[in-house]
């Protein structure tokens, strides 16, 4: 039996007819998390400006009920370091000055 910490190594193939019919999921934070009978569950939440009157109120929603195993934990948690990684390298390249009139 495998290690249900260690995410599965190999090659995958994600099927070319579900990337388009794939949800785009967006959230501002985790709004709660735990585990039950060995699945990871988390609570993804979007924040919602909301007017009244001349003020703004804002409304926190769930967007998504995230549930997975441990090894898919695992694996999600790993892309997310890298894309992290990815985004503070590019913060740290140093960036060229446009000029605003060409000549």
């Amino acid at each position: 039996m495998t290690d249900p910490e260690t995410p599965a190594q190999g090659p995958v193939t994600i099927s070319s007819s579900s990337s388009e019919r794939a949800p785009i999921i967006y959230f501002d934070g985790a709004s709660c998390f735990g585990h039950h009978n060995g699945a990871i569950q988390i609570e993804l939440a979007a924040n919602l400006l909301m007017p009244v009157g001349a003020a703004v109120r804002v409304d926190v929603v769930q967007t998504a009920h995230l549930r997975c195993s441990v090894a898919a934990a695992l694996a999600l948690r790993e892309a997310l370091d890298k894309a992290l990684a990815m985004y503070k390298q590019g913060q740290q390249q140093p960036t060229e000055d446009i000029p605003a009139v060409k000549n």
